[in-house]
C-alpha cells in the first residue's frame, strides 16, 4: 500500500501591528515676545517668524502683536491657530463691552479678563503664551505675563517664547540691574528702551532657529501706540 505523503502547513507570518498615524493637538510654532515697562510707556517686541515646529518655515511676515486697544496690547507666542483663535474673542469681547458702557475696557481689566479667558479654557487650553502690555489709567506702564491656563503676574518686564531663556538674562541685568555693583537710580528714557529692546531681541535670533526675519517693535503711551519694523536675520 503507497503511504500518503503530508506536507507541513505553512507557517503563517505573524501579523504586524498597524502603526497609526498619532494626533497631535497642538504644535508650538515658535518665535520670541518680549515686553520692557516704564514709567509712562511701554515698548513690546516680537519677530515675524512661523514655523512648523520642526526647520521649516511657514511664513515669514506673522506678527505676534496685535493692538486690543489705544493703551494696550497683547503679544503672544505659542501655536499660531490658537492666538488667531484667542484674538478674536478678546476682540468681540472688547468691541460688546465698548458698546454696552461707552468706554473701551481698561488696560488692568483687560489683564483679568484674558486670565479668565485662558482660565476658562484650561481643560484643552489655548496654547498659547500671553503678554499683556499697555499703560493704565494713571498713565504708568505696566506688563501682566500669563501661562496657558491663566495663571498671571503684574511685572515691569517679561518674555515669552522660544529665545524666552536667552531674552531673560539680559532684562534680569539691565532692566532689573542684577549683579551690578554700581545703579545709577535716573528713569530710563524711552528711546534707550527702545534701543537695548532691538538689540535683545536681535541677540535671541542669533541663538535661537525659531526667532528671525524681521521684528514688530511697539510703543505704548498716554499717545497711543506707535509701530516700527526691523530686519533681524534671514536665515
Amino acid at each position: 500500500m503507497q503511504t500518503l505523503k503530508l506536507s507541513a502547513l505553512p507557517e503563517k507570518n505573524k501579523q504586524q501591528p498597524i502603526n497609526h498615524g498619532r494626533f497631535e493637538a497642538y504644535v508650538d510654532n515658535g518665535g520670541t515676545v518680549m515686553a520692557v515697562a516704564g514709567k509712562d510707556y511701554c515698548v513690546i517686541a516680537g519677530d515675524t517668524r512661523m514655523s512648523d515646529g520642526g526647520y521649516g518655515i511657514q511664513t515669514r511676515n506673522y506678527t505676534k502683536i496685535y493692538q486690543l486697544t489705544k493703551k494696550c496690547v497683547l503679544a503672544t507666542s505659542g501655536m499660531q491657530a490658537d492666538t488667531v483663535g484667542l484674538q478674536k474673542r478678546l476682540k468681540s469681547m472688547l468691541e460688546s463691552f465698548e458698546k454696552e458702557h461707552g468706554k473701551p475696557m481698561s488696560t488692568p481689566a483687560i489683564a483679568q479678563f484674558l486670565s479668565n479667558t485662558l482660565y476658562y479654557k484650561r481643560f484643552f487650553p489655548y496654547y498659547t503664551f500671553n503678554l499683556v502690555a499697555g499703560v493704565d489709567e494713571q498713565g504708568e506702564g505696566w506688563i501682566w505675563t500669563y501661562d496657558a491656563v491663566g495663571s498671571h503676574e503684574r511685572v515691569k518686564y517679561s518674555s515669552q517664547g522660544s529665545g524666552n531663556q536667552l531674552v531673560i538674562p539680559l532684562l534680569d541685568n539691565q532692566v532689573a540691574k542684577f549683579n551690578q555693583q554700581i545703579v545709577e537710580g535716573k528713569d530710563v528714557s524711552c528711546e534707550q528702551v527702545v534701543s537695548f529692546v532691538k538689540d535683545s531681541i536681535t541677540s535671541a535670533g542669533e541663538r535661537d532657529i525659531y526667532t528671525g526675519d524681521f521684528a514688530d517693535i511697539v510703543v505704548v503711551d498716554k499717545n497711543g501706540v506707535h509701530w516700527e519694523k526691523f530686519e533681524l536675520k534671514l536665515d
